[in-house]
């Protein structure tokens, strides 16, 4: 059968009001269920997404017409679905077949498919305006049911590529040997850059999670900096509130950093939710005088902290309930200084840009912090969330904010500054089970920009890491050395081989590019068997873009160190804040009490997330 005319136009693609693909859960109709003492969400593990899918309909046999009707919302346990208004109803309890297409971002990653599954109706509800809804239980979840479709055989295709691909390391790698003299620096470089990187698969497979003691939950205060976030930020706050940790041994901070857009309305609006539903105390605004840049927007957060550990989280980033809990887990050892957790991309679907970043994040995180973990010397603890001790903090916190390189002000890549500062002396962990999403750029004129400002913090900070680097374990220093000057030399080895040498010699480096594929297979098929995602092909495509884009920022970021332009931030607001603290600079007049404490002194460039 057809369907209505009504149903019809709800099926109009329509693309989400923010321009980002990602999977909109179904809100609980309290703002934050996980609290102790709340229950937990009333979804429970089957949480329910909003998800306009056209589904046909059959009965049991399968062998009348289809029923065209459209899901309004999805788990995995079930749907809910309008009812076409010229089809018969269904009765309580009769069993039906459903077929339908789950596309990229409906659900999460992995269970993007076609889908053909029994179910039962459970109950027929009729609206005001006489529209049926029929809500159905799958005979078994999409979870089983995609285990024996599709996730078994992505696993399995995903170890034949992991398996091909150490294969061809390998043997590429005894031909380097073979063909050694003939081009001694190239084929060096091969040899270790192969060694190091698969060094890095073998020990993060060693890595293993802070297993979750229930009884240590120190006290933690949430640092949110925020500026010119109107899109995200009620989400943040709510996502941070929204944590499974005892409520009298957690704070929100929210700082406002100067925002010229809508921000502030939303979060006083948030703010009433929160006093009214839970309490008043749990939730704390400052609003800086005008825009001071993101280390003073943390600095102040810090600084207001009651608690003994601090969790910065970026004002587009959202927390899964447990994050908290499990961020504070590697801290049973007095000797740890900070630990990040596990950035997942949120908006991965929106286009081919995100889908690359998705790939790129989960192996920065899953493979590289989780082997750095292995000894205790994470180098970068990112933005999305990271957890420190608060008295760590407060202790660099006026060098962090007056930090300089060569005489210039250090006004972004603030992660990865203050993780040198906590790493000098301390260790630095991961934790893989604490899980944030953030929104990463899906204009690449934004990516760009954002990729530069991460190459200059990159150089900045590892050149700033190597004075200390090699008091650490012998096997992390070498490491961390290696990889310093892997990447400073890849633009050079890349000339050489794709120019200088098939101009000389006539050769196509057929053999070097092979090496950059297996390279790429390596990575996707890593992701492949950890996500079972359809987006594993990306790992490729992101390999070949680096090799032909981002490589070749490295040398402009080493020329270009000095700038200090956030990039993604450089808004007219932006500037005439800076030239507001310039003009008090020069006409010595003095900022607020705050703005002193927060070091006011440096422009005001603010951004969206960290280096990860």
């Amino acid at each position: 059968m057809l369907l209505s005319t009504k149903l019809f136009s709800k099926l109009t693609p329509q693309l989400p009001l923010d321009g980002e693909i990602y999977p909109k859960a179904k809100s609980d109709r309290r703002l934050a269920p996980n609290i102790p003492g709340r229950g937990g969400s009333r979804r429970g593990a089957h949480q329910r997404y909003e998800a306009e899918l056209q589904v046909s309909v059959y009965d049991a046999s399968e062998e009348s017409a289809p029923i065209r009707c459209l899901s309004e919302d999805l788990s995995s346990s079930g749907m809910l679905l309008h009812w076409a208004d010229d089809a018969p109803l269904p009765a309580e309890g009769q069993k039906l077949v459903l077929r339908f297409t789950m596309p990229p971002g409906t659900l999460p990653e992995g269970y993007e498919s076609r889908v053909r599954i029994p179910a039962d109706v459970v109950r027929i509800v009729e609206g005001e305006d006489g529209e049926k809804k029929v809500a159905v239980n799958f005979v078994r979840n999409l979870d089983n049911y995609l285990r024996l479709r599709k996730w078994l055989r992505l696993v399995a295709t995903s170890v034949i590529l992991l398996a091909i691909s150490v294969y061809a390391v390998a043997y590429m790698r005894q031909e380097s040997l073979f063909y050694f003299m003939f081009d001694v620096p190239v084929f060096t470089y091969g040899i270790v850059a192969s060694v190091f990187l698969v060094s890095r698969f073998v020990f993060s497979f060693f890595y293993r999670n802070i297993p979750v003691d229930p009884d240590f939950t120190p006290g933690v205060t949430i640092v949110i900096p925020c500026f010119n976030e109107e899109e995200w930020i009620e989400k943040t706050i709510q996502c941070a509130i929204n944590q499974d940790y005892p409520q009298e041994k957690l704070e929100v901070i929210l700082v406002d950093d100067g925002s010229t857009d809508k921000s502030m309305e939303r979060v006083r609006r948030i703010e009433k939710q929160i006093r009214k539903e839970i309490t008043g105390d749990r939730f704390v605004v400052i609003e800086q005088p005008y825009n001071m840049g993101k280390r003073h927007a943390l600095a102040a957060g810090a600084q207001h902290a009651k608690f003994e550990l601090l969790v910065f989280v970026d004002s587009d980033s959202f927390l899964e309930p447990d994050a908290v809990r499990e961020v504070v887990q590697p801290f049973r050892d007095p000797k740890m200084g900070a630990v990040s957790g596990r950035t997942e991309v949120q908006n991965k679907w929106t286009n081919a840009l995100t889908k690359m970043q998705a790939v790129r994040y989960y192996v920065a995180f899953r493979f590289i912090k989780a082997a750095e973990s292995v000894f205790d010397g994470v180098t970068c603890l990112s933005g999305p969330l990271a957890c420190y001790r608060k008295d760590l903090v407060l202790h660099y916190l006026d060098e962090w904010l007056n930090q300089k390189f060569f005489g210039y002000p250090a006004t972004f890549g603030d992660d990865r500054s203050l993780t040198n500062y906590i790493l000098a002396h301390h260790r630095t962990g991961y934790q893989d089970a604490a899980v944030c999403s953030t929104i990463v750029p899906s204009s690449m004129r934004t990516f760009i920009r954002q990729q530069m400002r991460w190459k200059r913090s990159w150089l900045r900070e590892t050149l700033r890491a190597s004075s200390f680097m090699w008091r650490k374990e012998p096997f992390m220093a070498l490491s961390f050395y290696i990889g310093f000057l892997l990447p400073v030399l890849a633009p050079l080895v890349v000339v050489r081989t794709m120019v200088v040498i098939p101009i000389e010699l006539g050769l196509f480096p057929y053999k070097y590019l092979a090496g950059i594929l297996v390279t790429s297979m390596l990575m996707s098929a890593s992701y492949l068997l950890f996500k079972r995602s359809n987006l594993w092909p990306y790992g490729i495509v992101f390999c070949v873009f680096y090799l032909g884009v981002l490589l070749w920022q490295l040398p402009v970021a080493v020329l270009t160190f000095w700038k200090s332009e956030w990039g993604t931030r450089n808004t007219s607001a932006d500037v005439a804040a800076q030239e507001k603290l310039r003009y008090e600079q020069k006409m010595f007049v003095m900022p607020s009490e705050s703005a002193v404490a927060a070091g006011a002194g440096q422009p005001a460039d603010h951004g969206k997330h960290g280096e990860g």
